[in-house]
């Protein structure tokens, strides 16, 4: 990411503290545009700083929890730092969850967390506590700025546990140990941004601070500018790679989870011309071609099934691309039926999902593939053998769905016809996007979800901020659960009038019936499932939102026929399904898959 250097013209007032100062100055200089900010009053002199600066796009979110997945939104779809700007003590703690969610799917987002001063810390003070690697590993870095001592020096003196002076300073002691903790604090803002511009993960600055707080001025410090961020890549031996692609006669591709890339796509196609290249895809790949695996599930349940046939499927070479990967199937028939190698390729994380990781070809998946041989006469049967084998599964399975009760597999089929064409979907975890893996989607329909940590938490507020940024019609697809845990990502002043949520509601933790264990008992019922009666009907009426309820197979054709259309307000569509026979449909369909006529 190239570095951007902006006009002072665009800032009137400046926060009168040094420290805060310089990071909203370094935060403009390094292209970091989106500030969400969650109110409060030892964060001030930040949000008194980016608010008065028109460089920035500032966002209000109360939540703390809601504001990093909303940010976390953001930076999906820019593919740039976005910044959330907190208050001292337990706020901080409610980004983990994103931050987590942030460094396991690769995504850059700047923490900037207001502390009390360390001599302040465990002396009794209210919202106070270790705010110093509280985010563990989960991070690219961090950096523990220094205070300023020449800002509220005289209530810095005050305090008998201050480390700074042992005795009455000098107005020159205070001035020199103010440029040493300046100089120090340059040098960590410079080199936790451009590793936040240059990698894809979190990163956190701790920024103490005195009261008073709220004072401006201005008169801006003369902060050194930081140079040009190097955005050059090494060269790397692609030989190996060539060798074992050029010698493979199975030749396996996955596309994990990737934002739409025509180029990568392109590519991707004109390897499915090579007789021996099998790519396996996800709905979050966004990637589909007419000789790709496009329900990995589809594939590997009927095979499991049948518990035959299974080595004609087993690579020579694996090569993964993009992001964490649903389906558990293929990923529990790769670690048993193993290739001879596995490269990932990408500047995503590489994960050795299948235990035998030999590569990670850090650099754009497109540079690796165009140097990949494309060889039509290769003589292998690989792709069309297992091409046909899957898709005569899709046809027994058409022939079942046509049959099927109203149960969630029907809501799924039935809204992923429904979609309009080139839509931004978010799709919420667990039973949601294990769905949607199993239909086809109408053209153009960008698929986006929260796989880093799978978690159910923040997809609605994710959802809310990836739609600041796309323009296309935002489209949430959320389970009951999902959907009640994140409500307070309705709670912002920013959801777009043409944005749809759609809530399939089976009244509990659904995808546990598919799961081993004691169904249909008390323990079970509420401890695992966790049955609920909610309805979001409320909710919606809450934050100002349509709303329409169906439960019925002819209530949900009738309801898909305008829901997506113009209205004044954001609306919900929940989705009533009976609770007991949705695992019993889903199970069954993958059996008809192998059923003999």
């Amino acid at each position: 990411m190239a570095m951007k250097t902006h006009s002072k013209s665009k800032r009137t007032r400046y926060t009168e503290i040094p420290l805060p100062q310089a990071v909203v100055f370094y935060c403009e200089q390094y292209g970091i545009q989106h500030i969400v900010i969650s109110a409060g009053s030892r964060n001030a002199p930040l949000t008194n700083g980016f608010t008065e600066n028109s460089f920035f796009k500032t966002y209000s979110i109360v939540d703390e929890r809601a504001a990093a997945f909303f940010a976390l939104g953001i930076a999906q779809q820019l593919g740039q730092p976005v910044a959330v700007v907190c208050t001292s003590g337990s706020a901080l703690l409610n980004y983990y969850p994103a931050v987590a969610e942030a460094y396991y799917s690769a995504l850059p987002l700047v923490v900037l967390s207001a502390d009390r001063m360390p001599h302040r810390i465990g002396i009794g003070d209210g919202q106070t506590i270790e705010q110093e690697g509280v985010f563990g590993p989960h991070l690219l870095t961090s950096a523990a700025l220094l205070p300023d001592v020449s800002h509220a020096t005289e209530a810095l003196l005050k305090s008998n546990k201050q480390p700074y002076f042992k005795k009455e300073p000098t107005t020159k002691a205070i001035a020199q140990l103010q440029e040493k903790h300046q100089h120090h604090n340059i040098e960590e803002l410079q080199r936790v941004f451009t590793l936040a511009c240059e990698g894809n993960g979190p990163v956190h600055l701790n920024i103490p601070m005195e009261e008073p707080l709220y004072g401006m001025t201005q008169k801006s410090i003369d902060w050194p500018t930081p140079k040009p961020i190097d955005v050059s890549q090494q060269a790397m031996d692609l030989t190996g790679i060539q060798s074992m692609w050029n010698n493979a006669k199975r030749k396996m591709i996955i596309v994990g989870v990737t934002k739409p890339n025509a180029e990568l796509n392109r590519m991707l196609s004109a390897l499915l011309e090579d007789p021996s290249v099998l790519i396996l895809t996800e709905k979050t790949s966004n990637f589909t071609h007419p000789k790709a695996i496009a329900s990995i599930d589809c594939l590997m349940a009927p095979l499991a099934l049948e518990n035959q046939n299974k080595d004609a499927l087993q690579p020579d070479i694996l090569i993964t691309i993009g992001g964490m990967v649903v389906s558990k199937k293929i990923k529990f028939f790769l670690r048993e039926y193993k290739a001879a190698a596995h490269y990932h390729i990408g500047t995503s994380k590489a994960n050795d999902t299948f235990f035998y990781l030999t590569d990670h070809l850090n650099i754009p998946a497109k540079e690796v593939l165009s140097q990949l041989a494309i060889d039509p006469k290769n003589k292998s049967d690989y792709q069309p053998t297992v091409l046909a084998q899957y898709k005569g599964y899709l046809e027994k399975g058409a022939r079942y769905l046509q049959n099927i009760p109203f149960t969630d597999m029907k809501v799924f089929d039935m809204i992923t016809s429904a979609l309009p064409t080139n839509t931004h979907v978010q799709v919420a975890n667990s039973s949601p996007v294990r769905y949607l893996q199993l239909f086809d989607l109408p053209s153009g329909v960008e698929v986006f979800c929260n796989r880093g940590t799978a978690g159910i938490d923040g997809s609605t507020a994710t959802a809310v901020g990836a739609a600041q940024i796309n323009p296309k019609q935002t489209v949430l697809i959320t389970g009951d659960l999902s959907f009640f845990y994140d409500v307070n990502g309705l709670w912002n002043n920013y959801i777009p009038n043409n944005a749809r949520i759609i809530i399939v509601n089976n009244n509990g933790g659904g995808i546990f019936r598919i799961l081993p264990g004691e169904k249909d008992t008390p323990k079970y019922d509420a401890y695992f499932e966790t049955i609920h009666k909610r309805s979001a009907r409320h909710v919606a009426k809450s934050f100002g939102l349509g709303y329409k309820r169906v439960q019925t197979k002819w209530g949900l054709k009738r309801a898909l026929r305008s829901f997506f259309d113009p209205s004044k307000n954001a609306k919900i569509l929940e989705i009533c399904t009976p609770r007991q026979i949705n695992d019993v449909v889903l199970l069954d369909y993958f059996k008809a898959m192998v059923k003999t006529n």
